[in-house]
């Protein structure tokens, strides 16, 4: 007995406990508010991958760039501050361009396209290549929204566009159309487009839908133009420290579990999508259709796609899948 309590006190004074010890704790943060899927369909993950590992990981999520901007979270990773994290691509392009080939304006036709993409072999040597620079590994990628333009001014075609002052974010991709039409790209964090706008900072800026409709920028714009120039997505990335020490089978159930999140979320940002444009009229807002070819035109024309580190050759696979 004595022996037996003395084992129990050195567990107890090095902090070696029984199986609730082994529980992992994690940190997942997005910048996105909490009525959006990318948070409604993270905490659907955490609890599914909670019950598939018997509990083992214990994952919070941090909506609404509560721990940090997007650029915060995405250096996060390697500094071991966050586990997980959703966020656009373009940002993992500052350190492997390749990857952000995606953004190049009009490369995608739609949802669909951007999906076979992301599970394609095209994508993962890609995301192969991203994790060789810096040890995160992409697990999913989630439909964001075709990104329009909103604006205080009218805007039918590209030139209108000329001198405007516009939020984009502080990526090359999102200035290439608004620079190819002459207009005045201003980087300006997430959190704080909507202030921006409203105080007249910028006058204008580019988002999906139901973005748009999340962030409530519809109530300090009165335009919006229906350029699409961009398909958009969000992309599940998990940090070295914790990827390298999941064991195979976990790691097959973080991918399988975050993969089937982000069908759902799609799902939901398909839907939304499609009944807004008319929901925004109603609101008294003018919804514009323009002609996307004139933009795609002054793009390839003024924004060649290797002046951004793309390749072409990852370009062309993308517009090889059927």
């Amino acid at each position: 007995m004595k022996l037996i309590a003395t084992v129990v006190a050195v567990a107890a004074a090095f902090g070696i406990a029984g199986p609730a010890a082994a529980q992992t704790k994690l940190k997942w943060a997005h910048v996105y508010e909490t009525s959006e899927p990318y948070h409604t369909e993270s905490l659907w993950a955490a609890e599914e991958i909670k019950k598939r590992t018997n509990g083992k990981f214990e994952i919070q999520v941090f909506p609404a760039s509560s721990l940090g901007k997007e650029t915060d979270i995405n250096q996060g990773l390697q500094l071991g501050t966050v586990d997980m994290i959703i966020s656009g691509l373009s940002f993992a392009a500052r350190s492997f361009p390749r990857i952000g080939v995606g953004y190049y304006p009009f490369t995608f036709r739609d949802a669909d396209h951007q999906y076979k993409w992301s599970m394609s072999p095209a994508f993962r040597e890609l995301a192969d290549g991203y994790k060789a620079k810096t040890g995160v590994h992409i697990t999913a990628l989630t439909y964001y929204g075709a990104r329009h333009t909103t604006s205080n001014r009218p805007i039918k075609h590209c030139a209108d566009m000329k001198g405007l002052k516009i939020r984009v974010p502080d990526v090359p991709a999102y200035m290439a159309m608004p620079r190819a039409c002459g207009a005045n790209p201003t980087p300006i964090a997430f959190a704080e487009v909507y202030l921006a706008l409203q105080n007249g900072t910028v006058e204008a800026q580019e988002n999906p839908l139901p973005t748009i409709e999340a962030k409530k920028f519809y109530e300090v714009q009165k335009h919006i133009i229906l350029t699409g120039h961009i398909i958009d997505g969000v992309a599940t990335q998990i940090a070295p420290h914790v990827w390298n020490k999941l064991t195979d089978e976990e790691k097959k159930i973080f991918t399988e579990v975050t993969q089937e999140a982000a069908r759902r979320g799609t799902k939901i940002v398909e839907q939304r999508e499609a009944a807004l444009a008319e929901e925004f009229k109603k609101r008294g807002l003018t919804v514009t259709e323009v002609d996307r070819g004139e933009f795609q035109k002054a793009v390839l024309d003024k924004v060649p796609m290797e002046s951004m580190g793309y390749v072409k050759k990852d370009w062309d696979a993308i517009q090889a899948l059927k």
